[in-house]
């Protein structure tokens, strides 16, 4: 199984007035092609920097940040763009979907920036709608769906790129129970049968449990990493 990221020695400051604050310390992780992994802590623990960086969306202050094989730690802005849009497909608990386009057209936005034409864009989303189980919905608007299934065309959405990396960030955070338990059993599936790489974020053990490795932060280190039938949350210190 081939390394898909590294974060080595890996760190994170926020300046404030009365200097700069860390965020994350020291941190090494590396995560293979085809894992489902976890990451857990409490409020403050790093876990949304963390996430930042992961997706491109930030940079470390120090350490090095290895995606593919490649260093993009320091990557100017616009690389840092098209590394996110051609390797991750991002969920978020807010499904961040246009209220006012179908859902093909919602899925297929991504590929705009790609400069993918028109109809292949349609094929592509079409298919990836088809493959979450919304093929009755594709012109629909998402109001006029429920949550559970907003959510399953922001998976969709993710998908549609063709990623190498999911990063899901609470992506049952507004969501029932029963709902959350749903989209969870979709990721697994997607996991297992394509061999996506999946790390979602979550503050919830109900949610991690559906991963096979828990990666847990406490003030910006990693305290556990390893299976997830073997974390005891109260053992952290």
């Amino acid at each position: 199984m081939s390394q898909l990221l590294s974060l080595l020695d890996l760190g994170k400051d926020y300046d404030t007035d009365a200097g700069p604050v860390p965020v994350l310390r020291e941190l090494s992780l590396s995560i293979n092609e085809g894992e489902f992994v976890a990451i857990m802590g409490p409020s403050g623990s790093g876990k949304s920097t963390l996430m930042n960086i992961l997706g491109c969306l930030d940079v470390p202050s120090a350490g090095r940040y290895l995606l593919d094989g490649r260093d993009v730690g320091g990557l100017p802005d616009d690389e840092l763009a098209r590394v996110r849009s051609q390797v991750i497909g991002f969920v978020f608990q807010g499904f961040n979907l246009l209220p006012r386009a179908s859902l093909v057209a919602n899925v297929a936005l991504p590929l705009i920036y790609q400069r993918i034409g028109r109809g292949l864009r349609t094929e592509r989303a079409t298919r990836m709608l088809e493959r979450v189980g919304l093929s009755e919905w594709l012109n629909s608007l998402p109001t006029r769906i429920s949550g559970g299934q907003q959510q399953r065309v922001a998976i969709a959405r993710a998908l549609v790129t063709e990623p190498r990396l999911i990063l899901a960030d609470e992506p049952t955070g507004n969501l029932d129970t029963r709902t959350g338990r749903d989209i969870m059993q979709q990721f697994q599936q997607i996991n297992r049968d394509q061999g996506m790489t999946m790390v979602v974020v979550t503050h919830d053990r109900n949610v991690a449990s559906y991963a096979t490795r828990l990666v847990y932060l406490l003030d910006g280190r990693i305290h556990y990493d390893g299976p997830v039938d073997a974390f005891r949350e109260e053992e952290i210190t």
